[in-house]
């Protein structure tokens, strides 16, 4: 996780200081009380100490905001609400609610409609990422939780992209992510389905249709199922060489 302040990172010191500030940031301008934070940081068996600790946390997050940002008073950005804690941002600081944000805005509509737009949005989406999501920011639920939700929202966005693409007849070009991808991930059906499709595209049915007995054969071994209507659906049309296949045009 990084912080920074007008293009400057800003050292975060210590792993529960970094929890802390990422639970506050992953919902901006909402108070997070002391309760939940200590379950974020110390799970079911917090010491007796933990209110106290997390009191001293939030100080030491308030100097070094303060010493860094150059703002004489940090609790103008860190606030006490009661029992709770507030982080008073712009969510749109976030990187992790500006990319879910973009991402959820292009959706299919967008690509069959603008899909060079929807791939310049997407790729900005794409860049915000500088690594793994949450990095050091403990085991908590919530920062656990919200690391699943960006991982499957980023792969969502691959995928929105490469259709995008598709739909810009740049079916030899996504052949390579499609098969890094499908590498990285061999039971994501949707990656199947579109690499067959650039397969297809590209003049490469045999290759196409090898693709869909790999993954069938993973699916079966690793999970006992058989490929589901996507998949099932994209071979019947290879093998018909559907003419719904062949982008107009190309």
């Amino acid at each position: 996780m990084h912080v920074f302040h007008d293009g400057t990172e800003i050292e975060i010191p210590g792993a529960k200081p970094r929890t802390i500030i990422a639970s506050l940031a992953l919902h901006p301008g909402e108070v997070i009380s002391a309760a939940d934070l200590l379950d974020e940081l110390w799970g079911a068996s917090p010491p007796r100490s933990a209110g106290n600790s997390l009191q001293g946390h939030v100080a030491r997050l308030r100097r070094s905001l303060a010493q860094q940002t150059n703002r004489a008073r940090a609790r103008d950005v860190l606030r006490t609400f009661g029992s709770g804690y507030l982080l008073d941002i712009d969510a749109d600081s976030v990187d992790a609610h500006r990319f879910t944000r973009i991402v959820q805005e292009v959706g299919s509509r967008t690509i069959h409609q603008d899909p060079k737009h929807a791939i310049d949005r997407l790729t900005e989406a794409l860049r915000m990422w500088r690594g793994p999501a949450l990095a050091d920011t403990g085991q908590g639920i919530s920062c656990q939780t919200a690391c699943a939700h960006l991982n499957e929202t980023r792969l969502m966005a691959r995928d929105l992209l490469i259709e995008a693409q598709l739909a810009l007849g740049l079916h030899r070009e996504v052949v390579p992510q499609l098969e890094q991808l499908l590498t990285r991930h061999p039971l994501r059906e949707r990656f199947c389905e579109q690499l067959m499709l650039a397969l297809y595209r590209s003049g490469r049915q045999a290759d196409a249709i090898n693709v869909y007995y790999r993954v069938r054969e993973r699916l079966s071994q690793e999970l006992g199922l058989e490929p589901g209507p996507g998949m099932r659906n994209r071979l019947t049309e290879i093998l018909q060489q559907e003419p719904s296949l062949i982008l107009a045009g190309h």
